[in-house]
């Protein structure tokens, strides 16, 4: 196991450029106790810290960078309210009815699950709640979209499918045959999301602690688990894991159990009003059914942010810009020529059954994590869900099943693999687009 490691720089984003400035959260010295210690400062373990200290528990959270440095002040801030991947007949077969069902419903109110905790809190985050669009890139996806739409549908869900003019209208582009719109996303600027949840949780006695890599993870005589960090320690009869893609082997297994994938994103400079009006008229977050997906939104000061799948070269290094670029340039051609001012990536965490894993591996020890690409809603109801078992609701009534931590078969190869997988899969999806 690798020595954890205080987090890099941050990322040169437009997300860091363009919040306002936080004062950095104290390192983690000497000796804090707690009912709860939460490691992780981004969307679930912050989602999960408000809700435990709204509920009157004393609750501790320790980082090794600070308030959204990882995935949570990097993503795209699309708020998508569905499953990745998994249709719904896919669902129930790997889930059963009954989670199926709880996890369904949770899926599909998890952007308005967010956008309410926005409004309840008074977060300045930049939300606004006007659709997404999923467009759909060949023949064999549209088939599979009707087939999804409808079976969501059945259940209440709002999606609806749309082509041609109705398409083009709200997307700006022709190069997509049909979409799937759903008025309940939407978007955030997500590193001021971050810091709102921070902010919220410390108005109501929240303590948080950043530039402290958890170091060593144990429970003491009495059942009380000891976080320790170079320089301090918390002790407190539960803990929350809720480190993601970042996770270490503090809770044995945890790190096995998932696949890093990393996103990249670039950010234009503020485009003419003639050029802006034309791309997502409508304001729609928009991403596409692609094996190697893109997503993009427009920005309040006439930006566009157009993100997809990217690699890491070296430690904060990451490739795959140009090839952003270029998409980019294909969806929309009025973007030709534009100046990228930003370019950033992240790592995200990929679960062997494209769902969202929740875990008890020992009495008091809960961890949350797997969001496959659609962390920004279902990380903040993660983060309530272990707020909620943590102040004893049956593990039977949560939205997300509690499973037995399993490692991904064939892990390593995958993950030395996903280079020429992310090429393969660009080739399959160009192919069924011509």
């Amino acid at each position: 196991m690798a020595a954890p490691r205080i987090a890099g720089p941050w990322p040169e984003s437009l997300w860091r450029a363009t919040a306002p400035f936080v004062a950095p959260s104290p390192r983690l010295e000497g000796e804090q106790r707690a009912d709860v210690a939460i490691i992780g400062a981004g969307f679930t373990g912050l989602r999960a810290a408000l809700e435990l200290a709204q509920a009157g528990s004393d609750v501790v959270v320790v980082d090794a960078g600070d308030v959204g440095w990882g995935a949570s002040g990097r993503n795209g801030g699309q708020v998508n309210p569905m499953m990745p991947f998994n249709g719904p007949e896919q669902l129930r077969k790997l889930l059963g009815a009954q989670h199926f069902e709880r996890l369904a419903e949770a899926s599909l109110k998890s952007a308005d699950d967010l956008f309410d905790t926005i409004a309840r809190h008074g977060i300045d985050c930049q939300a606004r709640q006007n659709g997404w669009l999923r467009v759909i890139h060949s023949a064999k996806a549209h088939q599979a979209a009707l087939r999804d739409v409808a079976a969501w549908r059945a259940m209440g869900a709002e999606f609806e499918l749309v082509e041609g003019e109705a398409l083009w209208a709200m997307a700006g582009t022709r190069a997509y045959r049909s979409g799937v719109v759903s008025p309940r996303g939407g978007a955030v600027q997500p590193l001021m999301l971050a810091q709102g949840f921070a902010e919220a949780a410390r108005r109501h006695g929240a303590r948080i602690f950043g530039q402290s890599p958890v170091t060593d993870l144990s429970r003491a005589s009495g059942g009380v688990w000891e976080l320790r960090s170079k320089e301090g320690v918390v002790r407190a009869p539960m803990v929350i894991v809720a480190t993601n893609a970042y996770s270490s082997d503090l809770v044995p297994g945890l790190r096995r159990s998932l696949l890093p994938a990393t996103p990249v994103q670039i950010a234009s400079e503020p485009l003419e009003d003639s050029v802006i009006n034309e791309i997502l008229p409508q304001g729609h977050t928009i991403s596409d059914s692609r094996r190697v997906i893109m997503f993009g939104r427009r920005e309040p000061d006439n930006r566009i942010v157009y993100g997809s799948m990217g690699r890491l070269v070296k430690p904060d290094v990451f490739a795959g810009f140009d090839w952003l670029r270029r998409d980019a340039e294909r969806v929309y051609p009025m973007l030709k020529g534009v100046r990228w001012e930003y370019r950033w990536g992240g790592h995200i965490a990929l679960t062997d059954d494209h769902l969202p894993h929740l875990h008890e591996p020992q009495p008091g020890l809960l961890a949350g994590f797997g969001y496959n690409g659609r962390g920004v809603a279902l990380s903040s109801v993660m983060g309530r869900v272990l707020a909620e078992r943590a102040l004893g609701a049956p593990a039977e009534s949560l939205a997300f099943p509690v499973t037995p931590i399993r490692p991904v078969p064939w892990r390593g190869i995958k993950r030395l693999g996903m280079g020429p997988a992310i090429w393969t899969m660009k080739m399959m999806d160009y192919l069924e687009t011509r």
